[in-house]
């Protein structure tokens, strides 16, 4: 074969993967521009006008974000539920980065039903979580539900609370039924890092003299930064945009007195039950703040994650 004709089949043979790959990512790209992109740019329209019921009307600009900050009620329920929305993704990172941690350390070392635990701990991620949140309201019921009879058959009748009726432990049975449905989805992730690791580093560790907990904090521990931070992110966008769970165990008013409220409960009831006629000019202001949130935080915390591993790295 001459030069030209090698150097023509490798120029010919690099540019078939970009086709390919374009051609794979066109149907994604397609979807993702119709059922997100467009929603998207309609919202940030929508946020701009004034409505009359659903009739728009004229173009106000920022008016309809500084009502959210100045008038009532979202000048009260967008902080309560927003502060919200924080304590469920503390109590959702501290549970899935401790219990999922552990329980995938546990099953890297126990290959004996590994698989099968997998699965166990996976299949309430599997389920829709507004079936989630209905299966715990009954289980937690205080007439019927099977948890406070059992406290109360082994004589802890003081434990057997109305969990949902009352404001001190509402927003924590959201924060723990959330953290438990998604403590899977870590442990899966965590699983798979701890799988790619080369053993090779912990045995010589161990032949140096380091115990079990001194070579998974200075040495599994850093080499799972990337799969931390993953975990962390999603686990913030999925706290901030939680919505079937609280709206399963709190009903749409974040009930009760607004202890289970979080900003997409919020978000809800104004373009669905508010009655306003400018809900759609309202509502779309509130989805356009969050998504920037989320965005912002995200993209901050990505950013923090990735110069830690090249800190790490060095």
């Amino acid at each position: 074969m001459e030069p030209g004709q090698r150097r023509r089949r490798r120029l010919t043979t690099a540019a078939l993967p970009t086709r390919v790959a374009l051609l794979f990512i066109a149907p994604a790209a397609v979807l993702f521009a119709i059922f997100v992109l467009y929603p998207m740019v309609t919202a940030v329209t929508y946020s701009m006008y004034s409505w009359r019921g659903t009739s728009q009307e004229e173009f106000v600009g920022l008016a309809n974000f500084v009502n959210l900050f100045t008038s009532e009620p979202y000048r009260s329920t967008l902080p309560r539920a927003f502060g919200h929305n924080l304590l469920l993704f503390g109590g959702a990172m501290v549970v899935q980065n401790s219990v999922g941690l552990l329980f995938a350390v546990i099953l890297h070392r126990r290959a004996r039903f590994r698989r099968f635990f997998q699965v166990l701990f996976t299949m309430p991620y599997l389920v829709s979580p507004l079936v989630v949140g209905y299966l715990w309201s009954l289980l937690l019921s205080p007439l019927f539900g099977p948890v406070n009879a059992a406290l109360k058959a082994v004589g802890l009748d003081s434990l057997a609370l109305p969990w949902l009726g009352t404001p001190g432990t509402a927003l924590w049975v959201v924060v723990l039924v959330t953290a438990w449905q998604w403590v899977g989805f870590p442990l899966l992730l965590y699983g798979a890092a701890l799988g790619g690791l080369a053993p090779e580093l912990d045995e010589a560790a161990e032949l140096d003299g380091a115990s079990g907990p001194q070579r998974f904090f200075a040495i599994t521990l850093p080499l799972m930064t990337p799969v931390i931070g993953t975990v962390s992110v999603l686990t913030f966008i999925f706290s901030m945009e939680a919505f079937p769970i609280p709206y399963a165990l709190g009903g749409s008013t974040g009930a009760p007195a607004g202890a289970t409220d979080v900003l997409s409960l919020v978000f809800y009831r104004t373009a669905f039950e508010s009655g306003s006629s400018n809900a759609i000019g309202t509502s779309s202001a509130i989805a356009i703040l969050l998504f920037l949130f989320i965005f912002v935080l995200s993209t901050v915390f990505t950013r923090w994650f990735r110069r830690t591993e090249r800190r790490l790295g060095q």
